[in-house]
């Protein structure tokens, strides 16, 4: 059984609630990575995601530097525990239709499982 755990990442991405999306959108492509999560006074409050980004922003004609992240963020943030299979993360996005899973250990955020992350299973097993 391949856990939450081992497919997540655990070097965690984060802005301030205040910080203007196009900051958020810097991070994720410095990192390469699909998500950031959003921070308040040194606690995790919420997620916003390069679809968050696209949809409620650019689509909208929105200026990002204009946009805070805490108005387009996702919130509260859906978590998933570490020893949780993947198949129970896969269930758990298509129920909350979101791309991305806090992974959690004894209620703290440890890493970010992604639809992407999901798949790697599958890649390395056709080889």
């Amino acid at each position: 059984m391949v856990t939450t755990k081992q497919l997540m990442k655990n070097n965690l991405a984060k802005v301030s609630c205040g910080a203007p999306a196009i900051e958020a959108a810097k991070v994720m492509r410095e990192r390469h990575i699909g998500s950031v999560f959003v921070e308040q006074h040194g606690h995790i409050v919420g997620i916003v995601t390069e679809a968050d980004i696209v949809r409620k922003v650019v689509a909208d004609c929105h200026c990002p530097q204009n946009v805070l992240v805490q108005d387009i963020m996702s919130s509260p943030v859906i978590g998933i525990d570490a020893g949780r299979p993947i198949t129970d993360a896969a269930d758990l996005m298509d129920r909350h239709q979101t791309r991305h899973l806090a992974v959690m250990r004894l209620g703290d955020i440890i890493g970010v499982l992604s639809v992407r992350d999901l798949l790697r299973p599958v890649a390395i097993d056709e080889f």
